[in-house]
This record gives C-alpha cells, sequence and structure tokens, in this order.
C-alpha cells in the first residue's frame, strides 16, 4: 500500500468513526506507529486531522470552513503577485485561459487588466468577477455545486461542461507539490475539476508558490512531467530548484 493510499484509508475510517488510534492503524495496516504517525502529521498539515494523544479526530466544520478564500489569499501574498505577474506575461489578447478558483490565480485575473478579447473559463467566483471587469473578455463561469468558503463550484455539471471545452492555456495551483506525485490537491472535487481542466488545454502553467513544494495532498492533479511551465516564487530552496533542473521541469523563479 502507497503513502497515498494508506492516508486514504485513515481518512475514510475517520469518516466512519469518531476517531483513531496509532496502535489500532498500525495493527490494521501492518505497518510501524511511527509510519501511522507520520501519516497522520501529513493529513494534520493539509487541514483535514487534529492529532490527539494516541491518535487523531476529524476537523470540525468550523475549523475547516475558517480555511476559506478569504484566509488563503492574505498568506503567501508577496509570493502569489510576483508569481501572478510572471504569467501574466504569457497571456496575449485573445487568448483562451483556463484559470481555477485559487487565490493565485485571482492574483493572475487582477495583473491581466490590459488584456482584451480573453476567453475565460473558471469555476471561481471571485477570478470570474475579477476578469468581468473589461467588457471585452468572455468570461464562462463553470456551474454546478457552490463551495461558498472556497469561493467555487465543483460536482459533475462542472466536469460535463469542461469536456466540451478546448483552451490554449491552463493556469493551474495546487495545495502540495513534490516530483513523486506532482501537483496534489486537498479537496477530491476540486481535483477531479483541475484534472478536467487540465485534459482541455493544450498548456499546462502551474502556479504554485515555494510553500507548497515538499507537500504531499491526497488527490493527484498531473504529474511533473504534464507541466509545460512552472512558475513559483524566489523563497524557494536551491536544492529544489537542483532537483527542478535534474526532472527536467521548466521553472521560472520570480523575484
Amino acid at each position: 500500500m502507497s503513502n497515498y493510499e494508506r492516508r486514504q484509508f485513515l481518512i475514510n475510517k475517520l469518516h466512519k468513526h469518531d476517531s483513531l488510534r496509532v496502535s489500532e492503524m498500525a495493527r490494521i495496516l501492518n505497518v510501524s506507529e511511527s509510519t501511522i504517525r507520520n501519516d497522520l502529521k501529513t493529513l494534520e498539515k493539509s487541514g483535514q486531522i487534529r492529532r490527539v494523544h494516541g491518535g487523531a479526530i476529524l476537523l470540525e466544520p468550523a475549523y475547516v470552513n475558517h480555511y476559506s478564500f478569504k484566509t488563503r489569499y492574505v498568506q503567501h501574498l508577496d509570493e502569489k503577485r510576483a508569481i501572478a505577474m510572471k504569467a501574466a506575461e504569457f497571456v496575449h489578447d485573445g487568448d483562451s485561459i483556463l484559470l481555477d478558483a485559487s487565490s493565485t490565480a485571482y492574483c493572475l485575473a487582477s495583473e491581466l487588466h490590459d488584456r482584451n478579447a480573453l476567453r475565460i473559463v473558471t469555476n471561481g467566483f471571485e477570478v470570474a468577477q475579477e476578469m468581468a471587469k473589461n467588457l471585452s473578455n468572455n468570461v464562462i463561469l463553470l456551474g454546478g455545486v457552490v463551495n461558498y468558503n472556497a469561493s467555487s463550484v465543483t460536482g459533475l455539471l462542472s466536469e460535463n461542461i469542461i469536456e466540451e471545452l478546448f483552451v490554449q492555456k491552463a493556469f493551474i495551483s495546487s495545495s502540495g507539490f513534490t516530483l513523486d506525485r506532482g501537483m496534489t490537491e486537498l479537496h477530491l472535487n476540486e481535483a477531479q475539476l483541475k484534472r478536467k481542466m487540465i485534459k482541455s488545454a493544450q498548456q499546462l502553467f502551474a502556479i504554485i508558490d515555494s510553500s507548497k513544494f515538499g507537500k504531499e495532498d491526497l488527490t493527484p492533479i498531473a504529474p511533473a512531467e504534464d507541466i509545460d511551465q512552472l512558475i513559483t516564487d524566489e523563497m524557494i530552496s536551491k536544492e529544489w530548484i537542483k532537483q527542478l533542473e535534474l526532472a527536467g521541469v521548466q521553472a521560472i523563479i520570480c523575484d
């Protein structure tokens, strides 16, 4: 069983029970207790659980909902703006683009005011509103299930719509990135839609701030080799820059 499969198993267990104990999960999965503790530490960092003495519990809805778009937007804001400024250089008048509902994509939308006649597809409320300020743009806000705190829509309706479209460039962020699993996402619905977005685009621009590097969330979006251009900020470590070069990932480091 892979790390991903084991952690998904733990999350499923927590959805069925109020809590779980490290010793019991180690016995069921036939791994060491230290392995389970490392899994729980990773899941806690991703915002899904809270570790307690001897085990873990799921976060209450109030904790989860607190991680809203507004909360995410102000985190690493300077880095996101630097990424957005660089990403905007790849967008030209008349382009068709996909933007996800991430706060980094919103920063990018704010940098595109002087681009005209863009065709934008997004599942983000704030992104759609920002892009619609330029009346020459054609903005398509995907339909689906409304996620109020995330300021996004997801679900089968959104996925069915995106399958009918083909755009030139997708600008997608993620909550985690490693070379082994590529771009990963915390929430399953968001990940499923982002995979559809990437499949519908000719080019994938990964807009990921340096705080996400080395973080591995539950659901994969795209492997590293599928990224046409990765754009990140100058806070990324020299070791990560070296790893990206060795892996052949085209990366731009923004000041």
